[in-house]
């Protein structure tokens, strides 16, 4: 079997043309230029730039952001073309009407029951985008990924100002995570001292997760390294759990307090000049701008992703973003977004892109 194709993208704004009696999408209706003849546009140049990525060959696995409904998320698959995708969408009560959405390859993975597609909705005061987890398995493998998406508070009100909201999504976001690479306090005691239990331990701690999306922050900032504890580094990776002599159970406190940490292969993006997933060139608190590039587009991975312990490894070697022609615009390679007017464009961010390697 080939390597899984995996790719995520903010949308930016793909709304219907219809109000929505709760969302305020005001913005985003006939009366203000946004037409069916716009958002088919719109939808049609996104198709595009997504039957390009991984070489023309689309992803098998594809995370978005910033879309309105379910029913949109049919009309961006009927103009991307591939038969094979399906979607994997639960509405949320988000003010501004825009969810997080997964689409999978029937050719890769079965069809998820119900109960493995969730989303989790974080409130802050009022309701915002959901965290949105599937758990897929392979069709031709035993093997099991947790995919999470995400689209974490915006920086709209000021980067500090909001910082709070993306730590407090950060630390449900990091919760999940560790409620399914751990047994809790209940399921631990339950567990019997023998030798089965060892490896029946081992293996939840080892399972695969991906968490990605548009989080609004970079991989230095405190959400993500303090909060979600996503790092660059490999020795909070490197230790395994450790077992007591004669015992096939770890002491509880120490296991109970072990930390699930992920790794965050996006830091040597990071560092590149005049290259990031999202364009930014002012502030929205009047501060001169500031003309940065940010990678706020990210994957991340758990120990037993990066390390291949389950039937599958992500190479951080291979995890890129998209900014190739035409998605881009200028010498300098930046986000070309869509423009109602002329109908030309895409989005505000590039899409990101790796692969998982199946053993």
């Amino acid at each position: 079997m080939a390597d899984i194709r995996v790719a995520f993208w903010n949308l930016e704004n793909l709304f219907d043309t219809a109000a929505s009696p709760i969302a305020t999408d005001l913005e985003f209706t006939p009366a203000e230029g946004w037409t069916d003849a716009v958002m088919q546009a719109k939808i049609q140049n996104l198709a595009e730039i997504i039957k390009l990525l991984h070489g023309g060959a689309g992803p098998d696995l594809f995370g978005v952001c910033e879309i309105e409904n379910f029913a949109v998320a049919q009309l961006l698959l009927a103009a991307i073309g591939r038969p094979d995708l399906k979607i994997a969408h639960r509405d949320s009560p988000d003010l501004r009407g825009i969810d997080t959405c997964l689409f999978y390859s029937n050719k890769v993975f079965k069809t998820p029951p119900q109960s493995a597609i969730r989303n989790h909705i974080l409130h802050l005061r009022y309701p915002t985008r959901d965290i949105f987890e599937v758990e897929l398995e392979l069709k031709d493998s035993p093997a099991k990924l947790l995919a999470l998406v995400n689209h974490w508070p915006s920086r709209r009100q000021g980067r500090f100002e909001t910082e709070p909201l993306r730590m407090a999504t950060a630390e449900r976001c990091g919760r999940i995570v560790d409620d399914y690479l751990k047994f809790s306090l209940t399921e631990f005691l339950a567990l019997p001292d023998e030798p089965a239990t060892k490896q029946i331990i081992a293996n939840r701690w080892n399972r695969n997760v991906l968490v990605m999306g548009d989080f609004n922050d970079e991989p230095f900032d405190r959400s993500i390294l303090d909060y979600l504890q996503a790092t660059k580094d490999l020795d909070v990776l490197e230790e395994d759990l450790k077992f007591p002599a004669g015992h096939n159970k770890p002491v509880a406190a120490a296991y109970l307090g072990k930390k699930a940490f992920l790794f965050n292969p996006m830091w040597p993006l990071a560092a590149r000049s005049d290259e990031g997933t999202h364009y930014f060139s002012g502030d929205s608190q009047g501060l001169p701008p500031t003309h940065t590039f940010n990678v706020l587009d990210q994957f991340l991975i758990s120990r037993g992703l990066f390390y291949g312990l389950q039937k599958l490894r992500l190479d951080p070697a291979r995890v890129e973003i998209f900014n190739a022609p035409p998605i881009a615009s200028g010498a300098k390679k930046r986000p070309k977004k869509f423009d109602r007017a002329t109908k030309k464009g895409y989005s505000d961010h590039f899409p990101i892109q790796c692969r998982l390697e199946i053993l």
